[in-house]
């Protein structure tokens, strides 16, 4: 008798997707607690502010006060975001667990995304870390005029950060030097992404590369929430942002499972 296994409903294939969501999620808040070193980016978000506000109020640019305090927040929401795509790869190859993480019932992409999707939660606490340090020391009050903008940036450069690092994900499955890939990788979207820099100043070439980093019409959105005059472009810099994040996490969830096809095949799971 030939036993036949019928394939997974849609259904049964987007509740498995959840569960690996909440899975991954649940099992990342348990990393924060147990390792506070992977929280080492909010550390360094007052820090940044600081350095960043006291250079431009001693250039007398009190104007450019608000860039000084949103950059140092974008750097911890991007940069906590690459360390955990990579991590994960990286440190449950270390420990032995990547072949039972990757047989589990819970799609390894969906596993993968919780985990990436709760860091950046908790990587918003930037936002607040550096208003409070603005505030609190050198008596800066960022006024954000256009509220719901703000949010809505927020939010949406927020998924677009955890769909652009499920992409970097596929990456650090096929290479054992994951961690100095994710240090190449941080400071070339600190600039094409305009979070130190504005990309209207960069160099004219520059432009067409910046414009595909999801990053740079975030910085723009945001920075544009926080003048007191009318906010140009709301709905292209918003669609822009949530379409870049959806191509790269469809992208990423692709290469993720080619990948592990790959190393499935050649028995490499553990030593790619």
């Amino acid at each position: 008798m030939t036993l036949i296994i019928a394939p997974p409903t849609r259904l049964e294939s987007a509740l498995a997707y959840l569960n690996g969501l909440l899975a991954g999620s649940e099992r990342e808040v348990r990393e924060l607690r147990r390792s506070p070193d992977r929280l080492m980016a909010l550390v360094t978000a007052p820090l940044l502010t600081l350095v960043f506000l006291a250079i431009m109020l001693q250039a007398g640019r009190e104007d450019l006060a608000p860039f000084a305090v949103l950059a140092p927040a974008l750097l911890v929401l991007w940069q906590m975001a690459l360390q955990t795509s990579g991590d994960t790869v990286e440190s449950e190859r270390e420990n032995g667990s990547l072949e039972a993480l990757v047989v589990a019932p819970a799609p390894f992409p969906a596993v993968i995304t919780g985990r990436i999707a709760a860091v950046t939660t908790v990587s918003m606490l930037g936002f607040v870390e550096s208003w409070l340090v603005a505030a609190l020391v050198f008596g800066v009050r960022v006024e954000i005029y256009h509220p719901w903008v703000f949010v809505g940036a927020v939010l949406a450069t927020a998924y677009a950060t955890a769909g652009s690092a499920m992409a970097l994900a596929a990456l650090f499955v096929r290479t054992r030097a994951a961690r100095a890939f994710q240090n190449t990788l941080t400071y070339p979207f600190y600039i094409l992404g305009g979070i130190i820099v504005p990309v209207s100043y960069l160099p004219d070439w520059l432009e067409p590369a910046t414009r595909l980093v999801f990053l740079s019409w975030s910085s723009d959105l945001m920075r544009s929430s926080l003048d007191a005059g009318p906010v140009q472009g709301v709905a292209l810099h918003l669609v822009m942002i949530v379409l870049l994040g959806t191509l790269g996490g469809v992208v990423g969830g692709v290469l993720v499972r080619r990948a592990l096809a790959e190393v499935r095949q050649t028995g490499t799971i553990g030593h790619a």
